[in-house]
């Protein structure tokens, strides 16, 4: 049990993670990141329970399947902003969730694919959550550290560059466009491989695990924890987590309470839990709060 709920925990830090690469680190605000989920998820299910593939084999697939959805929704809708860019993305979810539940003949439709073969390495069988739990783990900690890297780079800067001003970063000669949509690909990549691991662990999945109640489960974790910050989508998705354990006996209401919370976050603490206090998401009172502050020193 302890395994399981280790290996949910990692789960969701990718997915947390990746999307606020996306929210946090570019300010295009996604709400369709169950799509590159669930593409990640069918992909490692279609060709591993059905074409027979190895697992090793099928899973850089599913990153690539999920990059390719991300440059497909990307390339029409890269000058998109706001809610515009948000509602596009909610749309492809569903579009995808759709395909999902009625494409019978390949993924299953609404029966799901069932008997997804588990992986195997050097003889080593991936039978228990323990061993999966190990998988997710190199895959987070490999995560954080390609992630660090890239934000910390030429390209990461760029990126925040264009969050915090596209007009003047278009200036400055940076290519937005070509940013924007690396930024989103590179999001996409991670919910993708978090999908293939998803489906192998499982060994059945359908379209109602993709739900878009799913993608607000992820944005939820992205908003608590704080955005722009490689921790804050980690203490969301703890939070997130243990309050569903929690609360688990009260049933459906529980989301009552996510709710609840996320409002509660907006209200006081709009830049998350792990969110600098003089962020630009703070708001206006806390960024006079330290104005007034530093004319006092003086």
């Amino acid at each position: 049990m302890r395994a399981a709920l280790l290996c949910r925990l990692l789960l969701y830090s990718i997915l947390a993670g990746s999307l606020n690469i996306t929210n946090g680190y570019s300010g295009q605000t996604s709400l369709g990141h169950a799509a590159f989920y669930c593409v990640g998820a069918y992909t490692v299910a279609i060709l591993t329970a059905k074409c027979g593939w190895s697992f090793w084999l099928a899973l850089p697939l599913s990153a690539v399947g999920a990059i390719l959805l991300a440059v497909l929704v990307s390339i029409p809708t890269v000058k998109l902003k706001g809610i515009y860019f948000s509602i596009v993305t909610l749309g492809m979810s569903e579009i995808v969730r759709i395909i999902a539940l009625n494409w019978n003949s390949l993924t299953g439709g609404s029966l799901g694919i069932k008997n997804i073969p588990r992986p195997r390495l050097f003889g080593l069988v991936f039978d228990h959550p323990l061993k999966f739990y190990y998988l997710f783990l190199i895959v987070s900690v490999l995560f954080l550290f390609v992630s660090y890297r890239v934000i910390h780079s030429r390209i990461g800067n760029a990126w925040m560059s264009i969050r915090e001003n596209e007009l003047a970063a278009r200036s400055l000669g940076i290519r937005t466009r070509i940013y924007k949509m690396g930024n989103f690909a590179y999001g996409a990549l991670w919910a993708g491989l978090a999908g293939g691991i998803y489906a192998a662990y499982m060994q059945y999945i359908d379209s109602a695990v993709f739900s878009l109640e799913e993608g607000f489960n992820i944005l939820s974790m992205v908003i608590i924890g704080g955005q722009g910050t490689l921790i804050g989508p980690l203490i969301g998705d703890l939070a997130v987590n243990g309050l569903t354990e929690l609360l688990r006996s009260i049933g459906e209401w529980r989301f009552v309470m996510y709710g609840i919370l996320i409002i509660v976050m907006m209200w006081f603490r709009p830049q998350g839990l792990a969110g600098a206090s003089d962020s630009i998401l703070a708001g206006k009172k806390i960024m006079k709060r330290r104005t007034v502050t530093e004319k006092k020193k003086e």
